[in-house]
């Protein structure tokens, strides 16, 4: 090779190969210092240059690359779109259920047999609820009635009002019955139609369940008004002869008996729907189970009881009689002690120590609700009490003191009953 052929060769190596791209300005030091190196040094060897390596390390279709790996330059540019949804969308699916916990959905049975539904916040109180169902029944007169728990088919405990709704429930169950919790003893004294209305529908329930044992007469009696208020006076082209069989009123209901109510049902002349009410109440109000609240218990010879409590004070029942009655204004003090549930008695004229007698409940839970009951029976209708105290007042106390004391020992009782 001639010195010319080498120098032009020298020539070509230096010049930039056609259609390849320049490197961009701003590459860097590190390319800037390797082309000068390149055009300086041609027979040096070249040693590796110091520059970022991760361009020229990524190799497409690598499977032994983490594919979730940034380089510097893509945290630089930001996050990976897919990672960004997936995150997103995790987000959402949080958020979703904090969203549907905030709300409450609650169902009402009606006297009616209809189903009211609602939807409460989460920390809504028994209050609120109640406003809701009255207000879509249009009652004036609420006090008389409240909102049960059922437990078990025979067994309800009343939602309390002044505590949030959540805390009174077995899990998401938000199941109620609109029911009447105190018997007014003098149904005639109410204001309101619709107040006596339900009242009825209340009775009529308990009598088809047997809570309020009727007789015969008495139930063809009550049968009939029943008839009157939701048919009207009878008319043989709209009513004909069967129509008796279409009212439920009683466990067990005969022809017999639905002949009966149609026959005093067809005497009835220029009776009104409100009156026939008013004299099923008048007639009911007379049976002996009425407005009774049961509880079961024990004496203190083992003996199984009933301990009925009722608007006008505490009764005892063995075999379905009643066998004692303690008015409320007789009773000094109320008090339960585990399951232990004791009644302090005001001495008669010719005692002179007050007495004390107790009974046995299941459990203690089940003296805590008699105890509870007892309360607020008392605290509903000792303003409309015939019978009037002769002794003063106790010194107050835990609970309701006048002018009756609660003895109420708290959620572990272990203490003596309090005087």
């Amino acid at each position: 090779m001639t010195t010319d052929e080498a120098e032009q060769q020298k020539e070509q190596a230096q010049d930039p190969v056609p259609g390849a791209r320049s490197a961009p300005r701003g590459e860097g030091f590190e390319t800037e210092r390797a082309n000068r190196e390149k055009e300086g040094q041609e027979g040096v060897e070249l040693k590796a240059p110091i520059a970022d390596p991760e361009p020229e390390l990524r190799i497409e279709g690598d499977p032994t690359l983490d594919q979730h790996s940034l380089s510097s330059g893509e945290i630089q540019l930001g996050p990976d779109p897919k990672v960004k949804d997936e995150e997103e969308e995790e987000e959402e699916g949080e958020k979703a259920p904090r969203h549907r916990s905030r709300v409450m959905y609650c169902k009402v049975s009606l006297l009616d047999d209809t189903l009211y539904e609602c939807e409460l916040e989460k920390h809504a109180k028994g209050q609120d609820l109640f406003v809701k169902v009255c207000d879509h029944l249009n009652l004036l007169e609420r006090d008389y009635y409240g909102l049960a728990i059922w437990d078990t088919p025979s067994k309800k405990v009343w939602l309390d009002l002044t505590k949030e709704i959540r805390r009174q429930v077995q899990g998401s169950s938000c199941d109620f019955t609109f029911s009447v919790k105190f018997y007014p003893p003098d149904p005639a004294h109410l204001t309101e139609d619709l107040t006596r209305y339900f009242l009825v529908l209340q009775l009529r329930k308990d009598i088809v369940i047997g809570r309020l044992p009727c007789s015969f007469v008495t139930l063809a009696l009550l049968g009939s008004y029943a008839l009157q208020s939701e048919l009207g006076e009878y008319d043989p082209d709209i009513h004909g002869n069967e129509y008796g069989k279409e009212l439920r009123l009683a466990p067990g209901q005969t022809k017999e008996l639905e002949d009966k109510m149609m026959e005093l049902h067809r005497t009835y002349k220029a009776m009104t729907p409100a009156q026939a009410d008013l004299m099923f109440l008048e007639n009911a109000k007379k049976l002996a189970m009425y407005g009774v609240d049961l509880h079961q218990a024990k004496d203190l010879d083992g003996v199984d009881i009933m301990l009925g409590v009722s608007s006008g004070g505490l009764m005892v029942f063995k075999d379905k009689l009643r066998i004692n009655r303690f008015p409320w204004p007789k009773v000094l003090k109320i008090s339960y002690k585990r399951s232990g549930f004791f009644i302090k008695i005001r001495p008669s004229e010719l005692e002179h120590y007050e007495s004390t007698i107790g009974f046995k409940l299941p459990n203690y839970k089940a003296s805590k609700k008699l105890w509870k009951v007892c309360v607020e029976h008392h605290t509903f209708f000792r303003l409309t009490s015939t019978e009037v105290a002769t002794t003063p007042p106790q010194v107050p106390g835990p609970g309701l003191q006048v002018p009756l004391q609660w003895a109420d020992p708290g959620p572990n009782p272990t203490g003596q009953l309090h005087d």
